[in-house]
């Protein structure tokens, strides 16, 4: 190539430069249109904030509480999962407060059972069938019903002495009730039945509480507590009972039957009592009426309870009684000639003779129609007064 070739090639390159240049300026760059702001929302348009109400948590719930985690694993390899049985007591189950539903199958090592506060809504019998051993039973605040309690469990426990059924949704006392029970405890159950021959065989029976349930008087005849040779304790208070049932077991020591309707006693009811201490009517419908002349006349009464009821005088007492609780009825004076067991000249001559002198130690009167001073004659009949409320 010549020297003039090279003239022309670099002329031609520089033109076309110039033309890719002159191209690019005429091409402008894309305009990009920023976005449009968003219009501010007219007045009285405004969204509404959204407002979210407490929602209280219902009171009766149908889900019940999950089962508290096992223990450590015990020494015994028969003991339930979710129970604890502690080795220096070998004849003891504790299965309390486990949120548990069922009853667990009982090891036939076990005499003492512990299985209250739970949610237990049966005695089946297979939880049972090694267990008769068994002499005390917890089953206090749970759920059972009568009709989920099996007919022949008490067969399998023939031995159990201590019966703890307090607090569950009992409608009748448990029928073919093991013949060695001591005590029977069903108070608040709803128990409106005593089927006939519940108690016939119970001789052994020292306490039995049926307090806080729905006994009319219907349920009693004077074959209800047949059988109860040995009953020290019966609490029939918080029932529905408007008269004393027709008969109560003749060895007796304490009888209560407060927040009841009773409006009468008859007369010559506690004759048979020889061995009554503890009487309780609190919270009745008693009037002066309703209370024979020498009811309470009983030489083994010392702790005698009639607050709340509608009496307008003090009744006649027995001069060994310690206690008189009279709180609450319409008592407007106090006379202590009519209600002193002897004439009080008599009991002044033999003062020094405690045999002679009315034990009454402590009286209340507060919640009546009377006012201080206490009357003199009364002070000088019952000297031995310790403690008086008005």
């Amino acid at each position: 190539m010549t020297h003039l070739g090279y003239i022309i090639s670099i002329a031609l390159l520089l033109t076309t430069v110039v033309d890719c240049q002159k191209t690019e300026r005429k091409r402008k760059p894309p305009r990009i249109k920023p976005p449009k702001p968003p219009k501010p929302p007219k007045l009285g348009k405004l969204p509404k904030p959204r407002v979210i109400e407490p929602v209280e948590p219902s009171l009766v719930t149908t889900t019940l509480p999950p089962l508290l985690p096992p223990g450590p694993p015990s020494v015994f390899r028969d003991c339930p999962r979710h129970c604890s049985c502690p080795p220096d007591h070998p004849n003891a189950l504790y299965c309390d407060s486990r949120n548990l539903r069922v009853v667990p199958i009982i090891p036939p090592r076990i005499e003492y059972l512990y299985l209250q506060n739970n949610f237990i809504d049966s005695l089946p019998e297979r939880s049972f069938w090694n267990a008769t051993g068994l002499k005390w039973m917890n089953l206090d605040n749970n759920r059972i019903t009568s009709q989920k309690v099996d007919k022949n469990l008490f067969a399998i426990l023939n031995k159990v002495l201590f019966l703890y059924m307090a607090r569950n949704r009992l409608d009748e006392v448990p029928a073919n009730l093991p013949a060695s029970l001591e005590q029977l405890r069903l108070a608040r159950n709803q128990i409106s039945k005593i089927p006939s021959g519940s108690f016939s065989k119970l001789e052994n029976l020292t306490l039995l509480d049926l307090h806080h349930n729905k006994l009319p008087d219907s349920v009693f005849n004077r074959n209800t507590f047949k059988g109860l040779k040995s009953l020290m304790q019966l609490n029939l208070a918080h029932n529905s009972l408007r008269k004393m049932p027709p008969t109560v077991p003749p060895h007796i020591f304490q009888l209560f039957l407060d927040k009841n309707r009773i409006s009468q006693i008859p007369k010559n009811y506690f004759k048979k009592l020889h061995q009554l201490t503890f009487l309780r009517l609190n919270f009745n419908q008693l009037t002066d009426k309703g209370i024979p002349n020498g009811i309470f006349n009983l030489s083994t009464l010392l702790d005698l309870h009639l607050s709340n009821n509608k009496l307008n005088s003090i009744p006649i007492f027995n001069p060994k009684l310690e206690h008189l609780y009279l709180s609450y009825n319409y008592i407007e004076r106090i006379n202590g000639s009519e209600i002193c067991p002897s004439p009080i000249q008599s009991i002044a001559v033999q003062a020094h003779n405690l045999e002679a002198i009315p034990r009454l130690r402590y009286l209340r009167l507060d919640g009546n129609a009377l006012s201080p001073p206490i009357p003199i004659d009364f002070m000088m009949c019952f000297r031995l007064l310790q403690a008086i409320v008005i």
